[in-house]
């Protein structure tokens, strides 16, 4: 029997604190009580039977007193009653009073109110006694010409459940149920007919399928789903029958209803790999990611569109589809955003990229416009870095980019304004022609830079990239404008002499106090502080940002000043001009020193600043060629390196990819043609159906791996010892959100064991779902036990218990055995993921928990002991291979996972081998693991801790 023919039985939740009523009580409330006590002891009597009771004398009673009663509610707590309540002796055979039973039903069947019969037929969908179900058949057929659709879609179910479990008791219900759906006019009733002739009798399905095939658009949405799923079973099962139904799936891709839509793309794509089908199949899916509203649809959606680029055959057919998968872009959901980018990113192809970089453009543009939302920074930023990688791969493109993303350089967002400088140094570098283009447009945005840290990226690329006579002069006179008058100090002591109020003085204090706290000099402090008076409002950005206390951007400048002086002097061949330029650049240099030494800033300046500006100073003073050298030409060889090993990583990446997607066939495999392929043969695809549906119930094949410790054996956890009355192990089976436990209990005892219960409690972030039910075991008998528990975090859980159990016999009180504890472990949920050096430093600067743990393992090689990290603890090192090539001693890496929770866990691997303790001492120093909660730090912290030490086997 397939996944999808198992029963599903009635579940109910059963209040913990609640006493249990004696038997008597609830005797007296079902003879005497009237309805309301009647249905309160009857749902008291389901929660004792659910709990392992077994009250055999209230089966009478119930029979008696409850069973006539013609009120809706008792007649529905009935029905559970019935399922659950034991049906047969000991010995298998029928209990007596079932016989009065049936004929309740018998006359339920034949009730005139419709919920009742109705009720009554899906009851019977979940009994297993033959005996009981041979007098109502003919009841059953009779409610098939009802004239209520809810009693006939039933009477449908019952007969699909009594032929599937009992053939003989009705061998003619694919005829009947044929011949009823031929006649039937309701949507709910034709649909389970048909769903039934699919399983029972698939050849009688598609025959009713060919003489309605034209007219499968009129049908309502839940038949189409259905017959989307026989077209795939029988082409599926029978390649040769996809010509007869291919149309069929080409016209329900116009349904009204978007499951249909969905499934039937999907099922297209499983049944052709011809472009026109393809594309048509894409189509769909765009227009259900655009018309949805629900993001996890679209997202879902998205995910079968990826699916589809993966297959290098089809990636052509998308391609010519992004302008239409750019109008997802208008979904405001950042994480749609993100990956629609994404795909039309790895579509991109230079017949498509400009009409894409115009998109973008367009989006960026609008990004400007919009109110501020807290997204709204985050896609403007993902934009950037999208039209930076079309720009890298197709250059032409880079000329009419720059122009729109350098705006964004004054933009209040720091992180958009960074990824459009870092876009900006890279094209300067690599695209030679477009060089007085952006320094032409960075000199007209200079002056607007309001963030302190792309102030000092913009002066690095200016002092750098300046190459005439005429920008020279221009930067010069954009720093003099950001500077304002100087000598700073003399004027702002002037300014103070006149201007300064009593409540401005007051309110310098505690900015500067605030930022003493929040750390270094090359903070964002400085520049996110309020500027408390309209005097310092109207500063020059420079001056403010120096007087705020933030002189590391001085040091830049002083760099920037150096290269351009050197540059000058080597492009002026009049002495006096040199000179002048050479002393103006000394002159902002010595009052920005005099200006740190002074009590004016909120901070006084570092050494390490003091020195950089002393040490631009004497290279001017010198002016020595060894000097314009390194300021002039190494600097940017550093960058030149830089970029040509990333871009080296990336190509390296795509390689790696591009091997994954693309399938090498061997010359000596053998060709398989469809039509000489035995039917048999034709199991090798699997089916799709059947695969979601187990992945939904977390029974998921998958393929163990070779080795044996990797297998299922692994995961088996001993509760009880070999000598212990009841012997327990349980396989702890994670799928996602849900761990199921599958208990083993071995009665190792020559005595019978009554009301064998596992009781379980839990620790940490985990939630028993249900409780175990009573087992009864015989001597030297075993069985399996499942319990259900969900998981709300990454966080170490534990589950505790033990096992209680009555002897047979015996008048002592219940035994009970200790169940070892089982730790769950957090690596089922951590994923490797990967962030750019930017967002990891900006999550390591919020993660407010650090875990600290030292190194302490019997690992020689500092290589081996990391590999060994990310392997034990799911985690992806960002740190490029390139950067940890080589032996110093040292090693240095950060890593970054993210839980299937979306947490985020960060950690930084100091390591280094000592050497004066010769090769063979172990490697030491530190981890540090930084997460947004405290479980995912412990937690993280606790599994290197205990698998540090690599294992000899």
């Amino acid at each position: 029997m397939t996944a999808a023919e198992n029963v599903c039985y009635t579940l109910i939740n059963v209040p913990m604190d609640s006493e249990p009523p004696s038997e008597i009580s609830l005797k007296n409330d079902l003879e005497k009580g009237d309805v309301k006590s009647k249905t309160e002891a009857l749902k008291k009597v389901i929660i004792m039977i659910l709990n392992g009771e077994k009250l055999p004398g209230l089966l009478m009673t119930i029979i008696r007193f409850v069973l006539p009663l013609q009120d809706h509610t008792i007649k529905k707590l009935l029905l559970v009653f019935w399922e659950i309540v034991p049906k047969t002796t000991p010995d298998g055979r029928l209990l007596h009073e079932m016989i009065l039973v049936c004929d309740a039903y018998r006359k339920d069947l034949q009730h005139p109110n419709e919920f009742i019969r109705g009720s009554t037929l899906r009851f019977l969908c979940k009994l297993k006694e033959a005996e009981l179900l041979e007098p109502l058949m003919p009841a059953i057929r009779a409610c098939l010409e009802h004239r209520h659709s809810y009693v006939r879609r039933n009477a449908v179910l019952a007969i699909y459940t009594i032929y599937r479990n009992f053939e003989h008791l009705i061998p003619d219900a694919p005829e009947l149920i044929h011949d009823f759906l031929v006649n039937e006019k309701d949507a709910s009733c034709k649909r389970n007919a048909f769903m039934m002739l699919i399983h029972a009798d698939q050849d009688r399905a598609l025959d009713y399928l060919s003489t309605c095939i034209d007219q499968v658009q009129t049908f309502g949405d839940i038949l189409q789903l259905v017959i989307v799923e026989l077209i795939y079973k029988v082409c599926h099962a029978n390649p040769s029958e996809r010509a007869r139904f291919i149309r069929c799936i080409y016209n329900l891709l116009q349904s009204s209803s978007p499951a249909v839509k969905y499934e039937a793309a999907g099922t297209l794509v499983t049944l052709s790999s011809a472009p026109t089908a393809i594309k048509a199949a894409a189509q769909c899916y765009i227009d259900l990611i655009i018309k949805e509203s629900d993001n996890n649809v679209k997202l879902i959606v998205l995910d079968r569109l990826v699916e589809l680029k993966e297959h290098p055959a089809h990636e052509r057919v998308l391609q010519d589809l992004v302008m239409d998968i750019l109008r997802v872009l208008s979904t405001p959901d950042l994480e749609v955003r993100k990956k629609t980018l994404q795909l039309a990113l790895d579509l991109v192809s230079s017949r498509n990229v400009e009409e894409l970089v115009i998109v973008l453009k367009k989006e960026v543009i609008k990004t400007n416009n919009v109110s501020e939302h807290e997204d709204t920074d985050k896609y403007r930023q993902l934009l950037v870095r999208t039209l930076h990688s079309c720009s890298v791969r197709f250059p032409d493109m880079a000329a009419n980019v720059i122009p729109v993303l350098m705006e964004f350089l004054s933009d209040s967002n720091e992180a958009a304004a960074a990824d459009v400088l870092e876009f900006v140094r890279e094209a300067i570098q690599r695209f030679d022609n477009l060089r007085m283009l952006i320094v032409e447009k960075m000199l007209e945005v200079f002056h607007a830079i309001k963030s302190v840290k792309i102030y000092r990226g913009a002066l690095w690329i200016l002092g750098e990239y300046c190459s005439t006579k005429e920008d020279i002069q221009s930067v010069m006179t954009e720093v003099r404008r950001s500077l304002g008058e100087i000598p700073i100090v003399e004027s702002e002591i002037k300014k103070e002499a006149g201007e300064l109020k009593p409540e401005e003085e007051i309110t310098v204090g505690p900015v500067q106090k605030l930022v003493t706290e929040m750390g270094t000099y090359a903070t964002q402090s400085a520049l996110s502080s309020s500027r408390p008076t309209k005097k310092e409002e109207e500063r020059p950005p420079l001056r403010g940002f120096l007087l705020d206390g933030d002189f590391f951007v001085a040091a830049s400048l002083a760099t920037t000043l150096t290269k351009i002086a050197l540059r000058y002097v080597a492009l002026v061949q009049e002495k006096k001009k040199q000179n002048s330029f050479v002393a103006e650049a000394m002159l902002l240099m010595a009052t920005i020193l005099h200006l740190g030494k002074s009590s004016l800033p909120k901070k006084p300046i570092t050494d390490d600043d003091v020195d950089r500006i002393s040490l631009c100073l004497k290279v001017l003073s010198e002016c020595s060629p060894l000097m314009n050298d390194i300021f002039n030409k190494e600097c940017r060889q550093s960058l030149s390196h830089m970029l040509s090993a990333k871009l080296e990583e990336e190509k390296l990446s795509q390689k790696k990819e591009s091997e994954k997607r693309n399938v090498t066939v061997q010359p000596d495999d053998p060709i398989s043609f469809m039509q000489l392929t035995a039917k048999n043969e034709m199991n090798c695809k699997e089916d799709q159906f059947q695969l979601s549906l187990l992945a939904a119930m977390g029974n998921t094949q998958r393929k163990e791996a070779a080795d044996p410790l990797a297998s299922k054996l692994n995961k088996v956890t001993q509760l009880t010892g070999f000598s212990d009355p009841v012997y327990a192990e349980a396989y702890v089976h994670v799928n996602q959100y849900d761990i199921v436990l599958d208990v083993l209990v071995v009665n190792q005892t020559s005595d019978t064991l009554q009301n064998c219960t596992l009781e379980l409690a839990t620790l940490g972030d985990l939630k028993l779902v249900e409780k175990p039910s009573p087992l009864t075991l015989a001597p030297h008998d075993f069985a399996n036990i499942k319990a259900n528990v969900k998981v709300a975090s990454t966080e170490n859980g534990i589950i505790f218990g033990n096992i209680v159990y009555d002897v047979s016999g015996a008048a002592s009180d219940r035994n009970c055995v200790v169940l070892s504890d089982i730790h769950i472990d957090i690596m089922d949920y951590i994923q490797p993921a990967s962030c750019t050096d930017a967002e990891f430093r900006q999550m390591w600067a919020e993660f407010e928990w650090e875990n600290k743990v030292t190194v302490n393992t019997n690992i020689i090689d500092l290589n081996d002991y990391l590999q060994h990290i990310l392997k034990s603890t799911n985690m992806k090192c960002l740190t490029p291979e390139k950067a940890l090539s080589g032996y110093c001693g040292f090693m240095a890496a950060n890593l970054y996972a993210r839980s299937i929770f979306g947490e985020d866990a960060l950690a930084n691997v100091s390591i280094e081998k000592p050497i004066q303790q010769g090769p063979e001492a172990p490697v030491t120093g530190h981890i540090r693991i930084r997460a947004k909660s405290q479980g995912m730090a412990l937690s993280l912290g606790d599994k290197i801790n205990l698998s540090q030490k690599k294992t000899s086997i």
